[in-house]
């Protein structure tokens, strides 16, 4: 554990995948649709990737950075406001496979990275278990992100 807390982290690998995933038109679309309470999808992902990142350089863990940045942008690539489509009740067990398609389809996946992002809601789909640290990186980033953005919709009073 780093314990040098004027750390200057390094964002080139961060700032490389971002600019090579997050200005194509159909990740733009992201701005558009919502995650938890006011945060669209674009703003939920790249925060949650940011803070992967972050505690991935921080802490100095041995893992694959790429793999983590791009699994962590991509990870709610689903392309759709799940508040405003109701065929998708069960959104929370399904997105997961979505977006791993949609991802596939548009970035190109490793193995690895389809693990990743497949798994991040685990344990509500079950059958894709989180097969690397970078997998359990981003499970416990994306809850962390997502209760704050719900939190302080609370703490606002538009909830």
């Amino acid at each position: 554990m780093r314990k040098n807390q004027n750390f200057e982290i390094d964002y080139n690998v961060f700032d490389d995948l971002y600019n090579e995933i997050c200005f194509t038109d159909k990740y733009l679309s992201m701005k558009e649709h919502i995650a938890h309470s006011d945060v669209s999808t674009y703003d939920h992902s790249v925060r949650v990737a940011r803070e992967c990142y972050k505690y991935a350089v921080t802490n100095e863990i041995d893992c694959d950075l790429k793999a983590l940045v791009k699994a962590a942008l991509l990870h709610d690539y689903y392309l759709y406001d799940w508040h405003k489509t109701p065929k998708f009740t069960f959104h929370g067990f399904k997105h997961a496979l979505t977006a791993a398609r949609n991802a596939e389809k548009d970035y190109g996946l490793t193995p690895k990275e389809k693990n990743i992002i497949e798994s991040h809601m685990f344990p509500l789909n079950p059958l894709h278990l989180p097969r690397c640290k970078e997998a359990w990186i981003l499970i416990r980033f994306d809850r962390r992100c997502s209760l704050a953005e719900i939190f302080a919709q609370k703490e606002k009073g538009t909830v």
